[in-house]
């Protein structure tokens, strides 16, 4: 079944290999730049997950997860940290502002689709 997700990442080579993963896989994928472009996307439209980087510039992912779960229609949508932070104290950091799951780049397709399929 076909969801749709929200990336969000400051790079647009991770945004392309991230939405032709999903899309592959029969999601509907919207981007974003940032934290801040991604919180202009959540205009009520339904998103099944976010899958968000942690260091983006203007709004980076964990403040990106802590305004998000404010809006009521957000507050319950999964979040996927996806970032080449690996230390447990941001890991903590996202996990306490809401983000569900943690992964870490590089990564492997598969690995991405089983975590949305988990998710999502």
């Amino acid at each position: 079944m076909s969801k749709s997700i929200l990336v969000v990442d400051d790079s647009a080579s991770v945004r392309q290999v991230v939405s032709m993963a999903l899309r592959g896989a029969g999601h509907d994928v919207v981007t974003a730049n940032d934290g801040h472009d991604a919180l202009g996307k959540l205009d009520g439209r339904r998103f099944h997950l976010i899958v968000s980087d942690v260091n983006m510039p203007r709004m980076d992912g964990i403040t990106l997860v802590r305004e998000l779960k404010q809006k009521p229609a957000y507050r319950f949508t999964p979040v996927l940290m996806l970032t080449t932070e690996s230390e447990e104290a941001k890991k903590a950091e996202g996990k306490a502002a809401g983000a569900k799951a943690w992964l870490v780049k590089p990564f492997k397709p598969d690995v991405l689709l089983a975590a949305v399929a988990r998710l999502a």
